[in-house]
């Protein structure tokens, strides 16, 4: 009987893996994409205190970070066609991850900004910058010094949570998995060989972090 799983768990192996790498990190990828677009947008304007939009952001973030991934998938790929828009279930699942991630990652580079020392927005305004050119020129280099960390790890987070496309018939990496369990009768080692190829994915993320984060230490102004 065990010759028999390792035979499956070989063969499948490939399997698994390829739509992981085709299909699991590039919606890993562009979702990311999409939430740091978003949470940028929130954050930027709730430090700006923009009236209206500030509130809005808020509301955004309130909604997003209280409500489940799993409901706002399901809202996007399967309520939405009530309101005539209709989705394929991959850019579907690629906006409902985007959105989601997005709301907390605007708290993250929403303080990442109030991290900056004020003498920064001060001796920007000595020279004459704008608020505007303050903030692309002074600020966000330097939160983005301090949001690195916690970004990257919610990237990684990501990698996991692409594993809930399945649900809205995306074939991704979990969902080959469950295809390939229900032919073999083999659930407890396809699903612990899923979870494997999910942990080889991020253990490779999580050296990059740690390499990258090495890189802006040495580039950090302290370290100059």
């Amino acid at each position: 009987m065990s010759g028999k799983i390792a035979d499956i768990l070989i063969s499948s192996f490939t399997k698994i893996l390829l739509p992981g790498i085709r299909v699991t990190i590039p919606l890993t990828i562009l979702a990311f994409i999409l939430a740091t677009v978003i949470a940028l947008a929130l954050a930027l304007v709730q430090v700006a205190k923009v009236p209206v939009l500030s509130q809005i952001a808020r509301i955004y973030i309130w909604i997003f970070r209280g409500t489940p991934l799993l409901v706002q998938l399901f809202i996007i790929f399967f309520g939405l066609p009530s309101l005539g828009v209709r989705l394929e279930a991959f850019p579907a699942a690629v906006i409902a991850f985007g959105m989601n991630l997005g709301a907390y990652n605007a708290e993250t580079i929403r303080a990442a900004i109030l991290g900056v020392p004020e003498g920064q927005f001060e001796a920007a305004a000595l020279v004459g910058l704008t608020w505007w050119q303050t903030m692309i020129r002074v600020v966000l280099p330097q939160a983005f010094t301090i949001a690195f960390p916690p970004l990257f790890s919610s990237l990684i987070g990501l990698v996991k949570d692409t594993s809930l496309a399945s649900a809205i018939t995306v074939i991704e990496l979990f969902t080959t998995a469950q295809q390939i369990a229900a032919r073999t009768y083999q659930p407890f080692a396809l699903y612990c060989e899923a979870g494997v190829i999910y942990l080889l994915f991020c253990t490779v993320l999580t050296w990059l972090q740690s390499w990258l984060e090495k890189k802006l230490v040495r580039r950090s102004p302290e370290n100059d």
